[in-house]
């Protein structure tokens, strides 16, 4: 089988205009495979360089230059409930290296004047400020640092050209990634004199935006290798198998549309002036979705989102939750958001994808709080109700609780609450149970007393359903 690298394919000739901090699965199949279609649709001309943003070894980013940047995106997904697959060979990798390892061909890159964007994704954790690092190390440690002596590099060499400003793409998912880069940019800034001209270019000239990314990567499709490289046709080493769904919401200044036309391409990247009203939707839609769901099919003995979906109570509950009462909590045309939920629900069939409840259950007490008691507070904002959605946390405590029908399963979650739930658990007192449980919970400040006890009481009326005829007959009950 032939070896995947630049003398046995074919890539064509590109500038580098991207950064592109990361090397995982995640941006290869994202950001990598879109530059790539926009490249073929004529639409742009760009070429990426990845970068390796730490110190450590890293077996992808070998195996990436071993492999000339080139690598095949594998899409499994659902289509009008029907199966569909793509493979692509993406070819717009043209440099591969390591900031600590290659730090003169890095500075290169770094004062090119074909240089126009800076993505990332250097987990939630990598836009972190750390105090005292020091930005004459080759590079600094922390990526807001590293961000900053780039930019610094740049304003020197072009003398604070505006011209010569980047844009970043931000995709950790962590909310306001964007901006809160451009905050730790300029505490380091500041922290290190870096002086009122720099501080005016960095608040001008470039630009941060936030942004919202979606898609499953499973990444490297270990257990069927030998079946893909030999469809394929090819010895990748660094296949990533992926969805076929994905969006791409960018927020801020509509200047990143001429500078990255991805939409001209028909590619699914939605420019927004502000990505707060998408991520709302987003969130309470797939996010909530997943939460409430996780707590009920682990208990009815399902491990993955698609074994849930196959059993039709399951699937009855969520598709009526969101349309009955998480759709009418969005602002917008119903019509259209029936239809974006419909797309997003779709991605639940997709026998492809074997993604775990257990995972999407980490940490699901704060993560109920954030995606699903909003939609039951503004129900009741409106004088309707949310009883599917407060089942959902009814679940989730009895499962916490150890009494539940999977009684095996361990939760990964905060530890304090944890040992509350199975230390008070009072099978004869469930409201006081519940009552004490809900007032640990992160409830928002704005949440008052009357509201917390009717959420007290409503979840409790739920877990004694749930301890009384077990999962699925509650499920028939409320369904009923």
């Amino acid at each position: 089988m032939k070896k995947l690298d630049a003398t046995t394919t074919a890539r064509p000739e590109l500038p580098i205009t991207i950064m592109q901090f990361g090397a995982g699965n995640f941006l290869r199949a994202f950001v990598d495979w879109m530059i790539t279609r926009a490249n073929q649709s004529g639409v742009t001309r760009d070429g990426v360089a990845v970068i390796q943003a730490t110190d450590r070894p890293s077996q992808a980013l070998r195996q990436l230059a071993e492999q000339d940047g080139l690598f095949h995106v594998y899409l499994e997904g659902i289509k009008d409930r029907r199966p569909v697959k793509e493979v692509d060979l993406v070819t717009c990798v043209r440099s591969v290296l390591s900031a600590h390892n290659q730090f003169e061909e890095y500075d290169r890159l770094v004062i090119s004047p074909d240089l126009r964007v800076i993505v990332s994704n250097t987990t939630e954790a990598g836009i972190e400020f750390v105090s005292g690092d020091d930005l004459s190390a080759r590079p600094p440690r922390s990526f807001p640092a590293k961000v900053t002596a780039l930019l610094y590099r740049r304003f020197e060499h072009f003398r604070g050209d505006p011209e010569a400003g980047l844009s970043f793409l931000c995709c950790e998912l962590i909310e306001d990634n964007g901006s809160t880069l451009r905050e730790h940019v300029l505490h380091h800034a500041a922290d290190n004199d870096l002086g009122a001209e720099f501080d005016a270019w960095v608040r001008t000239a470039c630009h941060f935006y936030d942004t919202l990314v979606d898609r499953i990567v499973p990444g490297f499709p270990q257990g069927e290798i030998e079946a893909v490289q030999a469809e394929i046709g090819f010895a990748d080493e660094l296949v990533v198998k992926a969805e076929h769904f994905y969006v791409w919401a960018i927020g801020g200044s509509p200047a990143i549309r001429e500078v990255l036309p991805l939409d001209r391409a028909g590619l699914n990247v939605l420019f927004m002036d502000d990505i707060r009203p998408f991520r709302a939707k987003k969130v309470r839609i797939l996010n909530g979705a997943h939460t409430a769901m996780s707590a009920i099919a682990l208990q009815l003995g399902c491990e993955t989102v698609r074994d849930a979906f196959a059993v039709p109570l399951v699937e009855a509950l969520i598709n009526r939750l969101v349309a009955d009462e998480v759709l009418p909590t969005i602002e917008g045309d119903r019509q259209a958001l029936e239809a974006f939920a419909q797309q997003i629900l779709e991605r639940f069939y997709n026998p492809s994808l074997r993604h775990q409840l257990e995972d999407i259950a980490l940490n699901a007490l704060s993560k109920w709080a954030t995606r699903n008691l909003p939609v039951v507070l503004d129900r009741w904002a409106v004088d309707a109700q949310a009883p599917l959605t407060v089942l959902s946390l009814a679940a989730l405590l009895v499962l916490y609780s150890g009494r539940s029908e999977n009684s095996q399963l361990e939760p990964r979650d905060d530890a304090r609450i944890v040992q509350l739930l199975r230390s008070t658990f009072d099978r004869e007192d469930l409201p006081g149970w519940i009552a004490g449980v809900i007032n640990c919970l992160p409830l928002p400040a704005t949440m008052d007393a009357a509201a917390i006890s009717r959420l007290s009481t409503e979840t409790s009326r739920a877990a004694e359903l749930i301890l009384e005829r077990g999962m699925a007959g509650a499920l028939q009950e409320l369904l009923a």
